[in-house]
């Protein structure tokens, strides 16, 4: 069984029957929600999904991740070790580019702010947390995104909510075909 997670119900429109859930916003929620769904539920793999904004990508381009990486804990200077990154699952990300082979592959940022996620040019919220969570239970995942705006842009009328939505409704069904 695939495990679809995305923040919003509205994220989840392309889930179609897919079980799925509703994770919350941020890292800390989505890392919750996503271990208690894995304990609960025993999914064989899952995909995350959800809108982002980026620096580079014009709405509403589709974003696999490379790796997921928690900005929020990034410290150069800092000599505590730390977790603040995570990979995909290999062999689902190559069978997510070739149902996506317009996707564009990257790196994600993980901020509990907008604007937070400084290290890569697309970010979002809750990717790390739904990733390590993943990660720490043995579970194969991967995130998929659509951009939505421009990370610079502060007035949210401006962002292309519609138009990322209805990428991710096209995306998702057609990921999960090819994980099928």
């Amino acid at each position: 069984m695939i495990l679809v997670v995305a923040a919003t119900a509205r994220e989840l429109e392309g889930a179609g029957g897919a079980e799925n859930v509703v994770c919350g916003i941020g890292p800390v929620e989505a890392a919750l929600a996503t271990a208690r769904a894995i304990s609960e539920r025993r999914p064989d793999a899952i995909l995350h999904v959800g809108i982002a904004g980026s620096r580079t990508l014009a709405p509403p381009a589709v974003v696999l991740g490379s790796e997921s990486v928690y900005c929020d804990v990034v410290d150069s200077k800092s000599v505590i070790p730390r977790v603040h990154h995570v990979a995909p699952d290999a062999r689902l990300l190559a069978a997510a580019k070739r149902a996506l082979p317009h996707a564009h592959v990257c790196a994600i940022a993980t901020s509990a702010s907008v604007g937070g996620g400084t290290t890569c040019n697309v970010e979002a919220m809750e990717g790390f947390g739904v990733l390590r969570a993943a990660a720490l239970a043995a579970v194969p995942a991967l995130e998929l995104r659509t951009v939505s705006n421009d990370v610079g842009e502060r007035d949210r009328a401006q962002w292309r909510f519609d138009d990322a939505l209805a990428a991710l409704r096209d995306a998702v069904p057609r990921v999960l075909a090819a994980w099928s």
